[in-house]
């Protein structure tokens, strides 16, 4: 049986499902020869190892319970009450250092795959030394990718030891797709894509003639936005995911290189405006304008849908006017769509299209990744 020990940084909704996918494909694994080894757990604060994480490791009934604990918000210190032989937790800066310590040890014997399911750009600094250390990473975490070229260009030095297809399209093939196409001398001259499903929901919705406010009102209430919708509404997720892919196609660019339209005009910003003042009383205002321009697109035979746009050495990020009939056209609801147009696809481009949001199905494009991985290993 080939061991992958993993190190897992962020337990939120997608290392929680993460987790429980880990466990409820043990008997499938088991029959492809592959074990997860899960040797560390690590949340914002704190980390929660084996006693031995050489020999040793996280079993499933214990992976279970940190599921539990951390769906009910509490943090992973909450097992420093309960710690026992088994297991230890570490805190403040020293999980870190004992993440480092990790690193160092299975790096260089039987290797380690750093996993990060977090939202922060502070897990950058150990990634880069889990590079530099040998290990293998994959990548949930948009901001590391999305960093300096400085960082970008470290995490990417060894590109069989990274995987990062859940940085774009949640579980859908598109960093796989991509490579592919570049691995096979196919010039990639455009990518254009709809890559937030809550944007493609509230665009989808405007058809129908309701006003924006109400759209995201209801967005809100479905689970589809951020606790602060504005985090969708800025564009900046659709922005980070087209860098990933235009810095996949080599493009020397950086986040300022990136033009992008916000919903929102800056004055109903977060450090200008509350949360409950926006829905309230700010993206009321925003209706008019947006009920202007569906209703000049629907006589151009159009329909709006917030996209990105990668050509050239421009990468653009808004409303753009697409044929109602075109497969952006028909996309409904909280799917997303990518087209890729090279020499091979120049007239029919290709099109990657299903659902691209969701702990589960983000979970599960991790996990394949990691599984992607297990040639590196003894």
């Amino acid at each position: 049986m080939k061991k992958i020990p993993v190190l897992l940084m962020g337990c939120g909704g997608v290392g929680r499902h993460l987790l429980q996918h880990i466990v409820s494909c043990r008997s499938l694994h088991a029959k492809m020869g592959v074990h997860l080894r899960v040797i560390g757990v690590c949340d914002s604060k704190s980390l929660v190892v084996p006693a031995d994480v050489l020999n040793e490791e996280l079993n499933d009934k214990f992976l279970s319970e940190v599921c539990r604990i951390k769906s009910t918000g509490s943090p992973l210190s909450t097992f420093g009450a309960l710690e026992k032989g088994e297991f230890r937790v570490f805190n403040g800066s020293e999980s870190r250092k004992k993440a480092e310590e990790i690193a160092e040890l299975l790096g260089k014997s039987t290797g380690l795959a750093v996993v990060d399911c977090s939202a922060t750009m502070e897990t950058i600094e150990l990634l880069m030394k889990a590079v530099d250390l040998g290990c293998s990473v994959v990548l949930a975490n948009k901001k590391p990718l999305t960093s300096t070229l400085e960082h970008y260009d470290k995490l990417v030095l060894h590109l069989r030891r990274i995987r990062h297809e859940s940085t774009v399209g949640a579980g859908l093939p598109v960093i796989a797709s991509l490579n592919r196409i570049i691995s096979s001398g196919d010039p990639v001259h455009r990518i254009v894509g709809s890559l937030s499903g809550t944007l493609g929901y509230v665009m989808s919705e405007l058809e129908d003639g309701k006003p924006l406010s109400q759209v995201v009102q209801a967005a809100k209430t479905l689970g589809y936005t951020e606790p602060d919708p504005r985090d969708d509404l800025s564009g900046m997720d659709v922005a980070r995911k087209a860098l990933i892919l235009a810095r996949l196609l080599g493009k020397r660019l950086i986040m300022d290189s990136i033009k992008i339209e916000s919903l929102y005009p800056e004055v109903m910003g977060p450090g200008l405006m509350s949360v409950d003042d926006f829905l309230q009383n700010g993206i009321v205002k925003l209706d008019q304008n947006i009920e202007e321009r569906v209703k000049r697109a629907s006589s151009n035979g159009c329909v709006l849908r917030y996209v990105c746009v990668i050509e050239d050495s421009s990468v653009q990020v808004g409303i753009r006017e697409v044929p109602k009939d075109s497969p952006l056209g028909r996309l409904r609801g909280s799917d997303n769509i990518v087209e890729i147009y090279s020499r091979c696809y120049k007239e029919q481009p290709l099109v990657i299209q299903g659902a691209g949001a969701g702990n589960d199905t983000t979970a599960a494009g991790v996990l394949a990744d990691i599984i992607d991985l297990q040639d590196l290993f003894p």
